[in-house]
C-alpha cells in the first residue's frame, strides 16, 4: 500500500486514525483497505448527484466487487484481504445491503428492530470484519464486535440528524429526547462489548480500546447540549485532539480493567438482527 491509499482513512475517519496510531503498522495497512472499501461506498451513497446517477454507480462497484477480477486497486487490494483474513464474503454482501437501502429518494426509520438492523449492516459488519483482521476467533468474540459497530453508527446517527434530514433520511426524528436515547441505546452496545475486547491479541486491543472511548465521547457531548435548539446550533459535533488525549489515558485504565475481567465463555443471548439473519453463516 502506498502514501496515497493511506490518506482516506487519516483524512476523513479522524477517531479511528487516532486510535490507528497504536496498531502495528501492517495491521493499520489492512485497517486502511477496509476502510478505503467502506469509505467509497459511503460516498458513493451520500454524495449530492442525481439518485439515478448513484443508483447506476452504485451497481458498477457492486457487479465490479462480485466479478472478482476488477483491475480496480480499491476492490483489488479489499478482495485480497478477505481471502487473507478468512472473512466471509455473506458479511460484505450484508453491507451491500446496508448502503443500498440509503440510496432512496427519503429513508425513514421508524422501527428499531429495523434501524438496528440497518447499523449492524452498515456498521456492525464493519466491526467484524475488523475483529478478523484482528485476529479475533470466538463466535461470542465476534458478536461482541457487531455489537460494538452498532454502538458506533447510534453514534453517528445522534450526531448527524441535521445533515441526515438535508438528505432525506430520517433515521430517528429530529427531537432531543430521541437523540438522548438512542445514545443511551448505543451505550448498551459499548458496555455489552467491552469484556471482549479481552479476546483481541494484546498488540491490538489498546487501540480498538482508544477508538471505543473517544466514540462515547461524541454522545457524552451531545448530551451536554441540553436541547434541541442547543443542538441544532452547534454544527458538526466532534472530539478535539485535547479531549481525544484525554481519551486515550482514559483508556490506559480500561486496559488495565480488562485483566482483572473473566472472559463470558458462554454464548450471549442472541442478537435481535439474528432475527432476520443468521449469524452462524457470517463469523
Amino acid at each position: 500500500m502506498n502514501s496515497n491509499e493511506t490518506l482516506l482513512i487519516t483524512k476523513h475517519a479522524k477517531s479511528f486514525s487516532w486510535a490507528g496510531y497504536f496498531l502495528p503498522k501492517s495491521t493499520f495497512d489492512k485497517c486502511s483497505i477496509l476502510y478505503d472499501f467502506c469509505r467509497t461506498l459511503d460516498d458513493i451513497a451520500d454524495n449530492y448527484e442525481d439518485l439515478e446517477t448513484k443508483k447506476q454507480k452504485f451497481l458498477n462497484f457492486k457487479t465490479e466487487f462480485n466479478n472478482e477480477n476488477s483491475s480496480n486497486p480499491i476492490i483489488l487490494n479489499f478482495n485480497q484481504l478477505l481471502i487473507s483474513e478468512k472473512i466471509s464474503r455473506i458479511v460484505v454482501n450484508d453491507l451491500f445491503d446496508g448502503i443500498e437501502s440509503d440510496i432512496k429518494k427519503e429513508v425513514d426509520y421508524k422501527d428499531q428492530r429495523s434501524l438496528t438492523l440497518y447499523c449492524y449492516r452498515v456498521a456492525g459488519t464493519v466491526g467484524l470484519m475488523m475483529a478478523k483482521i484482528l485476529k479475533v476467533q470466538q463466535p461470542h468474540d465476534l458478536r461482541s464486535a457487531i455489537e460494538l459497530g452498532i454502538a458506533m453508527q447510534l453514534t453517528n446517527i445522534a450526531r448527524d440528524v441535521v445533515e441526515d434530514k438535508k438528505r432525506n433520511r430520517i433515521y430517528i426524528e429530529q427531537n432531543f429526547e430521541n437523540i438522548v436515547n438512542t445514545i443511551k441505546k448505543a451505550e448498551v452496545f459499548y458496555n455489552s462489548s467491552f469484556t471482549s475486547i479481552k479476546s483481541i491479541p494484546l498488540r491490538f486491543r489498546f487501540a480498538i480500546l482508544v477508538a471505543r472511548r473517544v466514540y462515547k465521547k461524541i454522545g457524552d457531548k451531545i448530551l451536554l447540549k441540553k436541547n434541541i435548539d442547543t443542538y441544532n446550533n452547534a454544527g458538526k459535533i466532534y472530539v478535539n485532539n485535547f479531549e481525544k488525549a484525554i481519551e486515550t489515558f482514559n483508556a490506559l485504565f480500561d486496559f488495565i480493567e480488562l485483566f482483572f475481567l473473566k472472559n463470558e465463555n458462554e454464548l450471549k443471548k442472541k442478537l435481535i438482527i439474528e432475527e432476520k439473519i443468521n449469524i452462524n453463516e457470517r463469523i
